[in-house]
């Protein structure tokens, strides 16, 4: 049990950026002081103020270094050169006001108020202090990384680890045998109207859908033209079980159709629309798919005529239901705090769904 509360103490200090920094950083010059304390005791000629010294000049290091932590966040996301060249001034500047210091110690304490002919000779030996400043730089700016690619290999593993989860969760709600029922269902009847052609095209498209969702990997994303292409093969089989009860409107920005956005990401909720909007009317409806782009976001919107639903707080409140639920989540995996979900009212009547995430393009 101790054992692991010390585990957990440990991970929790390890993901706490600022009490880690501060640990490191005061054990780092404690052990430059005593490195130094060791080294001095092979000359035995040196008097015991010496060591007063060695711990007053790690202190004055420890202070001097701690402003350049601030300076290196500023830079952090400059070009690589600034960044060189930020840490080159910074570090000399800083090595230049330590040598200082410690020239001062060992001049006003170890050799009793000596002072020296020129002011500038209380620089001496700056080249080596800034190298020594330099060091600590080059481990701050290591740390930073080492940190953000564990940071990153976190993510990873989180992704691989509901990879499977999501892909269950997506067939659940892309091919849930509600839809494939009623989607047989009517090619049998077209069968049995002797409607063959119309039947074989839907089978056609049926396959083609299912091949496209099945090869489709739930945590990468697809081309918006690929996804649309998807949706569209999905409204075509639904739109000959409703026929003219289902509308359907697609305004894509040309700007747009080269954008990444995760796979199978329009088909649930179009797929909430119909059975929530098109279904429950007697004379059916509309749904209004709409993706635009706004400075480096994307803007994707589902929207639908229907009789609506009660919106509590930008979600829908039903007892049941996963494809919103599951939407959001594989969001929340890709993107992050970088996206937003958002359920509304629509006008005159109907719901309509906002998802705005950051734009990229392949």
């Amino acid at each position: 049990m101790t054992q692991w509360l010390s585990f957990v103490n440990w991970q929790e200090l390890l993901e706490n950026r600022n009490r880690l920094f501060w640990l490191a950083h005061t054990a780092g010059w404690f052990s430059f002081a005593f490195i130094h304390y060791l080294g001095s005791l092979q000359h035995d000629e040196l008097r015991d103020i010496f060591v007063v010294i060695i711990f007053l000049n790690a202190y004055a290091g420890w202070l001097l270094t701690v402003p350049l932590r601030f300076i290196y966040q500023k830079a952090w996301n400059l070009p690589p050169l600034k960044i060189a060249l930020v840490v080159i001034l910074s570090s000399y500047f800083a090595g230049v006001l330590w040598q200082v210091v410690k020239n001062f110690n060992h001049w006003e304490i170890y050799k009793h108020g000596y002072k020296p002919e020129f002011w500038w000779m209380y620089t001496q030996s700056t080249l080596s202090s800034f190298y020594i400043i330099l060091s600590w730089s080059g481990l701050y700016f290591g740390s930073k990384y080492y940190q953000m690619l564990q940071i990153e290999k976190q993510n990873v593993l989180k992704a691989n680890a509901v990879a499977h989860q999501a892909q269950l969760k997506m067939l659940r709600y892309q091919l849930n045998p509600h839809f494939l029922f009623n989607t047989l269902n009517a090619i049998s009847t077209l069968i049995l109207v002797k409607e063959n052609n119309t039947a074989n095209s839907m089978v056609t498209k049926l396959s083609e859908f299912l091949r496209y969702s099945l090869d489709q990997d739930p945590m990468k994303k697809v081309q918006l033209e690929s996804e649309v292409q998807a949706l569209q093969l999905y409204l075509a089989i639904e739109k000959v079980r409703f026929e003219d009860r289902l509308n359907l409107h697609f305004h894509i920005d040309e700007s747009c159709q080269q954008a990444l956005v995760p796979s199978m990401i329009l088909q649930p909720l179009a797929e909430n629309a119909i059975k929530h909007a098109i279904a429950v009317q007697e004379q059916g409806g509309s749904i209004t798919i709409s993706v635009t782009r706004f400075a480096n976001d994307l803007l994707v919107e589902v929207a639908d005529n229907g009789p609506g639903a009660e919106v509590i707080d930008g979600n829908l409140h039903r007892e049941s239901g996963v494809g919103l639920v599951n939407t959001r989540e594989r969001l929340q995996t890709l993107y992050g705090n970088k996206f937003s979900l958002v359920v509304s009212h629509n006008v005159p009547s109907g719901v309509k769904v906002n998802i705005r995430m950051p734009l990229e393009l392949s």
